[in-house]
C-alpha cells in the first residue's frame, strides 16, 4: 500500500467510526465502544506509518480535482512534510488515549454514543486540517472542529455552565472565521490558487500583491481557534464540558489548528513586519496574562486551560520570530504533556468530588487515593514548568533560543523589536508558570484536614493511558537533536545562556510559590471551605458534573475561591482579584458588544411589535369593520334590497341632472 494511500485512511477511518457510531449507537450499543476506539487506534498507528515512510524526508504531494470552479479550482490535495506526519501522529496517539479513557469517564453515560461519534468526527477533522495541501479543503476540517467543539462542549447541556460555554465557544471563534475567510479568498485572488504549495511559490515570487492584509485577516481566525488574545475568552469557559474533551481540545485538535496554519503558511506572514511584529505583541500579551490568570483560579481545570492559552503564546512567539520548527517543537512536547493534566485532572476530580484547588488543600491523602494521577501529574507538571531533563524543557528553550538569535539581530525572517517582546515575555511567563505548577500540585496533593473520600481504584482505562502520556512528558525533548531534518533543518537544542536564564526563573518562581505556601498555610487557620460534592459509586462524569454546578454556589464566582490560605493570594497581592476575573476581558466585551446588541435586539422587538404590527393589526381590524358593516347590509329581506336599489338609482339620477346642468351653464 502506498504512503499517500496510508495517509487518505487516517482521516478516513475516524470518520467512518463516527458515521457508524452514529448509525448503530441505538440499535446495537454494544458496538459503541469498539467503533469508538479501534478506528482512531487504527488512525493513529497508520499515522506512524506515514511518518516512518516520509522519514523527515522530501515532501510527499498528491491530489485530483475535487470540482471545477470556472475559476480558481479546488483539489482534493494531501501534502506530507515533516510538520504534518508529526502532528498527525500526535492527534492520533492523543485522540487514541482520550476514546481509551472516556470509556471509563463515561461508561454509564447515556449520551455516550453521539459523545463517542463527536470526538471521532473531531479527530478526524483535525487529521483532515493536517494533512490537507488545499486551503479550501483545510477550512472543510476547521469548521467542523468548530461545530464539533459546540457540542462535545455543551455535552452537559442540562447546566447552565455547559449550555453558556458552548455558545461562547462556537460565537467567538465564528468571530474570528469570518476575517480569515475573507483572507483565504483575497490570497487565492493574489496568488492564483488554493494550493500551499502554490501560495508559497507565489509568496516567494512576489506575486502576493497585499500581504499584511492577508496575513492581518488571517491572523484573526487564529486567534480565535487558539484562543490567543483578544479573542481568548471562550477557553477557560470552555471547562464546562467533560474533562476528556478538554484534553483532546487542549492538546490536539482545535487550538493546535491555528498554529499549525500558521507554521503551513509561514513564509507568508514573514513576507510582512507589521504582521510578524502584531503576531509577537499578541504572543507576548497573551503568555504574560494568561499566567498570570491561571496563578489566581480556583478550579484545576481553569488553571489548565489558562496554562494552554499561555503555552499556544509560546508556539505563536517562536512564529512570530521566524522559526516554525520550534513552534511545532512546542506543539508537539505540549500536547503530550497537557492531554495528561488534564486527563490526571479528570482521575482527581473525581477522587476528590470537586474541582476546587480550595477544597483539595482541606483534603488529606489524596494523593494516596490517586497514586497513577499523582505521579503522573508530577511528570507532567515538571515537564510545564520546564525543568529539565522533561520534554516542555526542551521545547520551550528551542522558543526562547529563537527569540534570543531574532533580538540579537541575527535573524533576517523577523524584526528585532519582535524578538525582544517574545524573550522578555516568554522569561517572564515561564516564572509565572512554575509558579502556578507548584501552587496546583500543593494544594491538590499536600493538603490539610479531613481524609479524601474513598472512591476505590479508578478504571484500568483512565489510569493506563496517564502512564502511556507520561513517557512523551517525560523523554520526548531528548529528540530534540534529530527533530531538525524532519522541519526546517534549524537547530532546536537549547543553549547554556537561554537554559540558565529559562530555569533560574523557572526554580525562582517555584521556590517563591513554595515559600508563600508555607507562610499562608502556618499563619491561616484552615477552616472547611467549598463544597464537595462525592458520591463514591458515582461515575467520574456525574462528580465532574456537580462538581461544576456546586462551585458558583458555593463561592459566589466560577473561577476563584475566597481562600485566604491559597499563596496566590499574597504573590499577587491586589491583582489577584482581576487575574481570577481574566483582567475583566469578559466584563469588557460584555460592556462593549453584548449590552449594545440585545439593546439593539430589544429595539427592533419593540419596533416590530408596536410598529410593524401595529400595521398588521390595523389592516386585519380594518378588513373586519368594512366586513361588520357589509354584513349589516344583507339582512335578505327583498323589500330592503328593492328600496335600497330605488334609492340608489334616484341619487344616481339627480347626480346625473346636477352634473349636466353644470356642463351646460360652462
Amino acid at each position: 500500500m502506498t504512503t499517500t494511500t496510508l495517509a487518505v485512511l487516517v482521516p478516513l477511518l475516524p470518520f467512518l467510526g463516527a458515521v457508524a457510531g452514529l448509525l448503530l449507537g441505538r440499535s446495537a450499543p454494544g458496538f459503541v465502544r469498539p467503533l469508538a476506539v479501534l478506528p482512531t487506534l487504527a488512525a493513529a498507528v497508520l499515522a506512524v506509518l506515514v511518518a516512518v515512510r516520509q522519514d523527515g524526508g522530501k515532501a510527499i504531494a498528491a491530489s485530483t480535482q475535487l470540482t471545477p470552479t470556472g475559476s480558481i479550482p479546488i483539489d482534493l490535495a494531501l501534502y506530507l512534510d515533516g510538520f504534518a506526519v508529526l502532528a498527525a501522529v500526535l492527534v492520533g496517539v492523543v485522540a487514541s488515549c482520550v476514546q481509551i479513557y472516556s470509556t471509563g469517564y463515561l461508561r454509564d453515560d447515556p449520551r455516550y454514543p453521539s459523545y463517542a461519534a463527536l470526538v471521532s468526527l473531531f479527530t478526524s477533522a483535525m487529521l483532515l486540517v493536517v494533512y490537507s495541501g488545499d486551503l479550501m479543503v483545510l477550512l472543510v476540517g476547521w469548521e467542523i472542529m468548530g461545530i464539533c467543539s459546540y457540542f462535545l462542549v455543551g455535552h452537559y447541556w442540562e447546566t447552565p455552565e455547559a449550555r453558556a460555554a458552548s455558545l461562547k465557544a462556537f460565537l467567538v471563534t465564528k468571530l474570528g472565521d469570518v476575517p480569515f475567510l475573507i483572507g483565504l479568498f483575497a490570497l487565492a485572488a493574489d496568488a492564483g490558487t488554493f494550493r500551499i504549495t502554490g501560495i508559497l511559490g507565489a509568496v516567494a515570487a512576489g506575486a502576493v500583491e497585499h500581504p499584511t492584509l492577508i496575513a492581518l485577516l488571517l491572523l484573526a481566525g487564529v486567534a480565535g481557534k487558539s484562543a490567543q488574545f483578544p479573542l481568548h475568552t471562550w477557553l477557560p469557559d470552555a471547562m464546562a464540558g467533560p474533562t476528556p474533551v478538554s484534553a483532546l481540545i487542549h492538546a490536539a485538535t482545535m487550538v493546535a489548528a491555528g498554529i499549525y496554519f500558521v507554521a503551513r503558511l509561514l513564509p507568508l506572514f514573514a513576507a510582512s513586519a507589521a504582521a510578524m511584529t502584531v503576531l509577537a505583541v499578541m504572543a507576548a500579551v497573551t503568555m504574560v496574562g494568561s499566567a498570570l490568570a491561571a496563578l489566581a483560579q480556583d478550579d484545576i481545570k481553569r488553571v489548565l486551560a489558562y496554562s494552554t492559552i499561555g503555552q499556544l503564546g509560546y508556539m505563536s512567539g517562536a512564529l512570530a520570530v521566524g522559526d516554525r520548527g520550534a513552534a511545532v517543537f512546542h506543539l508537539l512536547s505540549h500536547g503530550a504533556f497537557k492531554a495528561l493534566l488534564f486527563l490526571a485532572a479528570g482521575v482527581i476530580i473525581h477522587a476528590a468530588g470537586t474541582n476546587s484547588l480550595a477544597a483539595m488543600s482541606r483534603m488529606s491523602g489524596l494523593a494516596k487515593r490517586v497514586p497513577d494521577a499523582y505521579w503522573t501529574m508530577t511528570v507532567a507538571l515538571l515537564a510545564l514548568a520546564a525543568i529539565p531533563p522533561f520534554a516542555g524543557f526542551f521545547s520551550k528553550e528551542a522558543v526562547l533560543v529563537a527569540a534570543e538569535h531574532t533580538a540579537l539581530g541575527d535573524s533576517v525572517v523577523a524584526p528585532t523589536a519582535a524578538g525582544w517582546f517574545v524573550l522578555v515575555a516568554a522569561l517572564v511567563t515561564a516564572l509565572l508558570t512554575a509558579a502556578y505548577a507548584i501552587r496546583l500540585w500543593l494544594l491538590a496533593f499536600r493538603g490539610r484536614g479531613t481524609e479524601a473520600p474513598d472512591h476505590g481504584r479508578q478504571p484500568i482505562a483512565m489510569t493506563s493511558v496517564l502512564w502511556v502520556l507520561a513517557v512523551p512528558s517525560l523523554a520526548f525533548g531528548l529528540t530534540a537533536g534529530g527533530l531538525p531534518r524532519w522541519f526546517d533543518g534549524h537547530e532546536l537544542a537549547p543553549t547554556l545562556t537561554t537554559a540558565v536564564l529559562g530555569t533560574g526563573v523557572a526554580l525562582v518562581g517555584g521556590l517563591i510559590t513554595y515559600a508563600a505556601w508555607r507562610h499562608s498555610t502556618a499563619v491561616t487557620a484552615p477552616p472547611p471551605i467549598g463544597a464537595v460534592a462525592a458520591h463514591p459509586d458515582a461515575e467520574p462524569a456525574v462528580s465532574e458534573a456537580e462538581a461544576i454546578a456546586t462551585h458558583k454556589p458555593a463561592y459566589g464566582d466560577i473561577a476563584a475561591a475566597p481562600d485566604p490560605a491559597d499563596p496566590a493570594r499574597l504573590l499577587l497581592g491586589p491583582l489577584h482579584r482581576h487575574a481570577a476575573a481574566g483582567f475583566h476581558v469578559d466584563a469588557l466585551y460584555t460592556a462593549m458588544f453584548v449590552r449594545p446588541v440585545r439593546a439593539a435586539a430589544q429595539l427592533v422587538s419593540f419596533l416590530d411589535r408596536e410598529v410593524v404590527d401595529t400595521y398588521v393589526r390595523g389592516s386585519g381590524t380594518g378588513t373586519r369593520w368594512l366586513g361588520a358593516a357589509v354584513r349589516r347590509a344583507q339582512t335578505g329581506n327583498v323589500q330592503t334590497y328593492l328600496s335600497a336599489l330605488l334609492a340608489g338609482s334616484v341619487v344616481l339620477a339627480i347626480a346625473a341632472v346636477v352634473l349636466s346642468n353644470v356642463n351646460a351653464g360652462s
